[in-house]
């Protein structure tokens, strides 16, 4: 995709973190030196083609009292990976879930979800409801031991000078 001046100076803004304000699109149309429509505008195009898939908020779960994570890796066919990736996705304490095909005979977990909570046990509890509620059963939980990187790529490096 080509961008005009314009809407990379917005891209570059979007790309970081929104404005914590009321009206967060026009903070980034002032910013940009551009309309609240033409942010608008440009983000709506990005969806509608597909460059972008959702554009929200990322909440800091640490500051918000969730200190605990797992990635759990689970066992799942391709004809049930829809219905318990609608279940997982539906659930408060699942941030992401995905599905990636396995390669390696010795790794046959082909979903993933990442689970918060303030516990071990409370992360121990949404597995074990998982397990309850849809076809999942065999799983590896992998727990964070550390964050490494937490930002989001960079697409548009400010312009030198």
């Amino acid at each position: 995709m080509e961008f005009t001046e314009k809407e990379q100076a917005i891209l570059r803004i979007v790309q970081k973190n929104i404005p914590d304000s009321l009206t967060p699109y026009a903070d980034i149309a002032a910013a940009a030196g551009t309309t609240e429509d033409e942010v608008l505008n440009l983000l709506l195009r990005l969806k509608e083609s597909g460059a972008i898939r959702r554009f929200g908020a990322s909440i800091k779960h640490q500051r918000t009292g969730w200190t605990h994570n797992a990635m759990v890796a689970w066992v799942v066919s391709a004809e049930e990976v829809d219905e318990v990736g609608r279940i997982a996705a539906e659930h408060p304490r699942i941030s992401h879930c995905y599905y990636r095909p396995s390669v390696y005979p010795a790794w046959p977990y082909t979903f993933y979800t990442m689970i918060h909570g303030k516990s071990e046990q409370d992360c121990l509890d949404v597995v074990e409801e998982l397990r309850r509620t849809t076809s999942l059963e065999t799983c590896e939980i992998l727990e964070s031991l550390k964050e490494l990187k937490k930002i989001s790529m960079t697409y548009f490096a400010e312009p030198s000078k």
